[in-house]
């Protein structure tokens, strides 16, 4: 097949302990899955209907790269996440399926432009300018299964230029990882290369330029970058 311009390049995250890499389909995150943080942002948790949204699939920042900040907001905020990388795929997918198409794990931060967000819930809009912006979606290396899975007591953290500033267990999850891709796979066909970002815990800030950042699935991932 020929096609009319150059095909873009595939996005893709390394893998501990390999020289592949895990090409990247799209990214889905859920909102609101903890509730501490879902407080602090003045929100309540539908525990029946999780909420979801999207970014693209090349908003993904790894191997060490910096992180741009992004244009048309003063308020980059982060929210480090566990995320959970897909082998296979579906519709309607039982819960108690849902482990066997996980490929691994990895830890990332959802950035948002928070004033962006802001606006754009006063005026009932869609969130993408505040949520899918490019380079919106710094992930680590991914862990595959076969090295380990998170448990119910590992902790998810995030520190900035040294300073904790977000921790919590995963079992604070208000829907837990076969839940969340029970519910996606009815909204959507999910397919290998799928990401999904699992929500964030409460401490949600902002971050500047020149800012260092170190998150971490504990045992698992580990992330760190800069704020260029």
């Amino acid at each position: 097949m020929r096609y009319a311009i150059p095909l873009p390049a595939v996005p893709s995250l390394p893998i501990l302990g390999s020289d592949s890499r895990f090409p990247v389909r799209r990214i889905f995150c859920i909102g609101r899955n903890y509730a501490d943080h879902a407080r602090e942002m003045g929100a309540t948790v539908d525990r029946e209907q999780p909420m979801f949204f999207c970014k693209p699939a090349d908003a993904v920042v790894t191997d060490g790269a910096d992180v741009p900040y992004p244009s048309g907001t003063t308020e980059l905020h982060h929210e480090v996440e566990m995320v959970v990388a897909l082998a296979g795929g579906g519709r309607d997918i039982a819960p108690e399926l849902a482990d066997t198409l996980i490929f691994g794990y990895g830890v990332g931060l959802d950035l948002t432009r928070r004033d962006l967000q802001a606006q754009a819930k006063a005026k009932g809009h869609p969130w993408d300018v505040a949520k899918a912006f490019d380079h919106s979606a710094p992930v680590s290396a991914l862990c595959p299964v076969e090295q380990g899975r998170p448990g119910p007591r590992t902790q998810l953290s995030l520190e900035v230029n040294e300073v904790l500033r977000q921790q919590s267990a995963l079992d604070a999850m208000v829907h837990d990882v076969p839940s969340i891709i029970a519910a996606l796979s009815k909204l959507f066909e999910l397919k290998p290369g799928d990401l999904i970002f699992t929500g964030t815990p409460a401490g949600v800030a902002s971050l500047q330029r020149g800012d260092r950042f170190r998150a971490e699935l504990e045992g698992l991932a580990v992330l760190e970058g800069r704020v260029a």
